[in-house]
């Protein structure tokens, strides 16, 4: 029923979205479903697997346990915004040199919380690029070709002088 939706305004990807929504709508089923942004993945749907991962306000989040009204007045940064813009070119590089997808799957919340990590500035050892992907499950790789990419976008983008 309409009289069930709840009005949502946000920004997402850049851009002013404003809908109505059902209050128990999920951040995830709402990009994917009103917004059409289907890169954002469900797996799990409890917040376990990462290929969910989306950055509200700059934070990676499990979009599948956040509802979309939760987001209310906040910025929403999915795959596809961040490849838009460019900010995922030398993750997507290095993933692609060092074979670091398989199915592609998890690839999307991969890369959007590998793009946190380096944001986060500094250049991540190898065992913190694993800690900051450990919430994100891979079932076709052992996970050394992605620390590899993530290792080796970290240490190119360390040495850009800002």
């Amino acid at each position: 029923m309409a009289s069930d939706l709840v009005p949502l305004s946000l920004t997402v990807n850049g851009a002013p979205v404003a809908r109505m929504v059902a209050p128990r709508t999920t951040l995830a089923d709402f990009l994917r479903t009103d917004l059409e942004l289907t890169a954002t993945h469900l797996g799990c749907e409890m917040g376990a697997c990462g290929a969910c991962l989306v950055l509200l306000d700059g934070v990676p989040v499990h979009s599948c346990l956040v509802f979309a009204v939760q987001a209310e007045g906040q910025s929403v940064e999915t795959v596809e915004g961040l490849t838009a813009r460019g900010a995922l070119a030398g993750l997507q590089e290095a993933f692609h040199a060092r074979n670091a997808l398989q199915c592609g799957f998890c690839t999307p919340g991969m890369l959007v919380n590998a793009f946190a990590l380096i944001e986060a500035g500094g250049v991540p050892d190898r065992e913190e690029i694993r800690d900051a992907i450990s919430g994100n499950y891979c079932r076709c790789t052992g996970y050394e070709a992605i620390v590899d990419a993530i290792a080796t976008a970290a240490a190119a983008k360390g040495e850009v002088p800002a």
